[in-house]
């Protein structure tokens, strides 16, 4: 799952610990696109343009992220 910022977190965090709330933005989050591994149109493609591979980990501190969410998490995303 990604955010308007591409913030990424797995299915089961947005939706059981963030309660899809971004932790960095306060936005929502939707199902990552996929990119085409093959080159369909004008070398748009995995190929050409992998994805990263560095991670950015940046640890959730739930206690905080309990208080941060505790209105949003009511608000739909595309109100916030």
């Amino acid at each position: 799952m990604i955010c308007t910022y591409e913030c990424t977190f797995c299915k089961d965090c947005v939706d059981n610990i963030l309660h899809n709330v971004c932790q960095n933005c306060g936005g929502g989050f939707m199902q990552r696109p996929v990119r085409p591994k093959n080159n369909l149109r004008r070398d748009n493609f995995l190929g050409k343009d992998p994805a990263g591979i560095k991670v950015y980990h940046f640890p959730i501190d739930i206690n905080d992220h309990i208080k941060f969410s505790k209105e949003l998490k009511n608000i739909p995303a595309n109100k916030r």
